[in-house]
């Protein structure tokens, strides 16, 4: 062959090869107008994906404090503020969240700028290494006693058990009840004012996030001048995440012998029920009684206003042992969810004078308060790849950065699902924690796992809704999905049955799936009140509890392309704010399809629930393996 010609088909076979270079590689990364919104779909993740792995191969930079770039294995959402309010009848909310956003935004940056700078940690370490903080703290006191000259007059108590408790422990309190007091709050109209005497006794844990009230793992209150009954009472109960659990009210009637025990006590002792009617003979028989130690005695209401009293709660193993002046008063059994180790602080408020508190057989050493207890460094939790095509589902978790506990609950039950098939895809979205340590340990477990994205300010219950756009913008430009659900670390979700409610719906169309709340009010008083600079109009919008909602990808799209135009009103209640958002968009974009349904359960959980909210990691656990038994049934029902 001559030599030119060799040399013609040389190039035109290298033209040809580069021609079909771009038909296969680069000509799908750019949209085009005629094609359909799923290709366009595909396409951008494609083109998406490629900037990531760039991104995650550069080295750090920044294009504004507030706006730190994905690199990797950290992932950081660039969720940043936007400052400016779109009219006057938000400008107050906005100007709000924009001060508080603006503030936690830069109180992060430093904590930020330590991790990212720190070297990532070895994904093959057994477990992460515990802090310096965690070691000194180590070693704990046995014993913590606390005199009365120790102790503030008027309000609370409060006591440090730095290591919690164990079985074993007592805790002795010396105090005495106050006279009643009238409260005119719960009478009725026209009617004299209650007198109430009464206290409580708790043990609490740890408090996760500023606005969030520490668990009560014992909640023991006395109420002396009775309550709704009308005669003395004692309830003992536990609290997770400000949701009571059905209460143990002792009210003088002895628990049934063939009722459950508590280490073979009685969950409730007897007492007179009427102090009155008793007569001076019957009083001296119940002493001599008591003397020659024969059973059956009946012995008064273990309070009286003005007496001192000795109180004893003794930790078992299967629950709480209350005596006071020496005898058996009631006991509470353990709960699931709730582990004396995790009953850090003992407080006491009320209408009561303590005399002194001394807390004894405390264990020395914290069995898992640490860290790397709670987390189990396992290749079968850590996530799975992000897939290279569109999900059907992503599912955003908000958590707190110390909630170790409750992320790693959730890797071992229902998050299970999600690597079974590529179809649903989940990651925690976290904000930063005013302690180092804390980061530092959610470096690891981030670096580890890798299902972690930073939310990049300092965790506040105001700035919530920031978080729900980091979850939306992570389903819309990072793993675009057709479905994005939001949920919360203490929500056990059912995947298959979400995703069979989701797939109820005509393809394409715009759904909004949760337990939806219909011309809900706004409270203007209280703890949770919102006032009318926040919130001007009479009722909020259609909302789902925030526990646990889905949006299809044309509301989240739309959700993004408003934020990023500064557009956004922003609210500090983000379930109330996504239905606002919904609302707007189906005003004025497309109609879309409310699907409410009251197994999107937010009080807790109920027998064949879609999510379940309120739960602890030990609820996670009792959940899953009921569920991998084929049972929809709860665990303690609330």
């Amino acid at each position: 062959m001559p030599p030119k010609r060799a040399c013609r088909l040389a190039l035109l076979a290298a033209a040809a090869a580069y021609l079909l270079f771009l038909l296969l590689f680069e000509l799908p990364s750019f949209a085009v107008s005629t094609a359909s919104p799923r290709h366009i779909h595909a396409a951008t993740h494609r083109a998406r994906r490629r900037e990531l792995l760039r991104a995650s191969s550069a080295p750090l930079h920044t294009s504004s404090p507030l706006r730190p770039v994905r690199t990797a294995p950290l992932a950081v959402s660039s969720v940043r503020v936007h400052h400016g309010a779109t009219n006057s009848s938000s400008a107050a909310a906005a100007s709000s969240i924009d001060a508080s956003a603006s503030a936690a935004f830069a109180a992060a940056a430093p904590h930020l700028a330590r991790l990212l700078s720190a070297p990532a940690s070895p994904s093959s370490s057994s477990s992460p290494s515990p802090s310096p903080s965690a070691a000194t703290s180590a070693s704990c006191p046995a014993t913590v006693s606390v005199s009365r000259d120790r102790l503030a007059s008027g309000g609370g108590v409060a006591v440090d058990l730095p290591c919690g408790m164990a079985v074993g422990s007592r805790l002795t309190v010396v105090a005495r009840p106050r006279a009643a007091r009238a409260e005119v709050a719960g009478a009725r109209d026209g009617a004299a004012p209650l007198m109430v005497s009464q206290f409580m006794l708790e043990l609490l844990g740890t408090k996760a996030v500023q606005g969030e009230e520490p668990p009560r793992i014992l909640h023991f209150n006395p109420r002396i001048r009775g309550d709704f009954s009308g005669r003395p009472v004692i309830e003992l109960n536990t609290c997770y995440r400000m949701q009571w659990a059905q209460p143990q009210r002792c009210e003088g009637w002895a628990s049934r012998q063939d009722d459950d025990t508590v280490d073979g006590e009685l969950k409730c002792n007897k007492w007179i029920r009427d102090d009155n009617n008793e007569t001076q003979e019957s009083r001296m028989k119940g002493w001599l009684n008591r003397l020659i130690g024969r059973s059956n005695v009946n012995w008064p209401y273990p309070f009286a206003e003005g007496k001192q009293f000795v109180l004893i709660i003794t930790a078992g193993s299967e629950g709480y042992h209350v005596n006071v002046d020496g005898r058996h008063v009631t006991s509470f059994p353990y709960r699931t969810g709730y582990n004396l180790e995790d009953a850090t602080r003992l407080s006491l408020k009320g209408d009561i004078d303590v005399e002194s508190i001394l807390a004894g057989s405390l264990p020395t050493s914290p069995p898992t308060s640490a860290t790397k207890s709670y987390l189990e460094m396992s290749e079968q939790w850590k996530a799975s790849p992000l897939p290279t095509e569109p999900a059907e589902l992503f599912i955003g978790i908000l958590s707190s950065a110390n909630h170790f506990a409750e992320r790693m609950a959730v890797r071992k039950s229902w998050l299970m699902s999600t690597r079974r098939s590529s179809d649903v895809v989940a990651r925690f979205f976290v904000a930063l924690n005013g302690r180092n340590e804390v980061n530092e340990e959610l470096k690891k477990e981030a670096d580890y796992f890798g299902d972690i994205v930073i939310v990049p300010f300092m965790d506040s219950y105001d700035l919530v809704v920031l978080k729900t756009i980091a979850i939306v913008e992570y389903g819309v430009r990072v793993i675009p999905a057709k479905h994005i659900m939001k949920c919360d670390d203490d929500t056990f979700v059912r995947i298959e049955s979400v995703l069979d409610q989701v797939n109820k719906v005509q393809s394409g169309k715009s759904i909004y799936v949760g337990n939806i709340n219909y011309y809900h009010r706004p409270l203007r008083s209280g703890k949770w009140s919102v006032t009318y600079e926040e919130w001007p109009e009479e009722v909020y919008p259609p909302y789902a509890n925030g526990p646990g909602y889905i949006i299809s990808s044309d509301i989240a799209q739309y959700i993004l392309s408003e934020f990023d135009n500064k557009t956004l009103r922003l609210f500090k209640m983000e379930d109330v704010s996504m239905g606002m958002w919904v609302e707007k968009f189906n005003t004025t974009r497309s109609p879309v399809e409310y699907l409410h349904d009251l197994r999107f359960y937010q009080p807790g959980c109920f027998d064949g629930y879609f999510t379940a909210h309120y739960q602890s990691p030990q609820h996670m656990i009792c959940l899953w393996r009921k569920l991998q038994a084929g049972s929809t049934q709860c665990c303690n029902v609330r």
